[in-house]
């Protein structure tokens, strides 16, 4: 077994859809990055990365590179998935949460973890929880939105 955690945070800004957990999340803003900004998607990407002790998100897709520009974070997360699989292991848990004053994402839950399942993790496999700051720092002022993730892998196959 492998434990690993990753954490994301991007700054909302007007003139950008507002992607989280893979769903465009109707509001006024969306989430300023090189991709599409979806701070869930990254969170769980890092903490995967993270668990195979294969450096961070940055190091895989850097926001130098073009390629990356715009690019759906889903995209990302099946590319490290298939690096997951590779090393014999598999996703055995995620839970992770998304810490965002505004908008109230309880009622997007279910289509996020549609949507991870369909990047390749199993929705029995994947907790995702949402908070609100309490009106305390960037987030609790809305600037921004932050998740964080741990997951679990386990080895398969013949893996030690």
């Amino acid at each position: 077994m492998r434990i690993g955690t990753g954490y994301d945070s991007h700054r909302l800004v007007h003139g950008r859809r507002l992607i989280i957990g893979g769903v465009d999340v109707p509001f006024e803003k969306g989430l300023l990055g090189h991709s599409d900004g979806d701070v869930l998607c990254h969170a769980v990407i890092d903490a995967l990365i993270g668990a195979l002790g294969a450096g961070d998100i940055g190091q895989h897709f850097p926001d130098t590179e073009k390629q990356w520009k715009d690019v759906s974070s889903m995209l990302l997360l099946r590319h490290i998935l298939e690096l997951v699989h590779s090393n014999s292991y598999e996703v055995a848990w995620i839970d992770a949460v998304v810490l965002a004053e505004r908008p109230k994402l309880a009622p997007f839950m279910d289509s996020m973890k549609a949507v991870f399942a369909g990047a390749g993790i199993p929705a029995s496999a994947i907790n995702i929880k949402a908070k609100t700051n309490e009106g305390m720092g960037f987030i609790g002022r809305g600037e921004g939105i932050a998740a964080q993730a741990v997951c679990l892998l386990k080895a398969i196959g013949n893996r030690q």
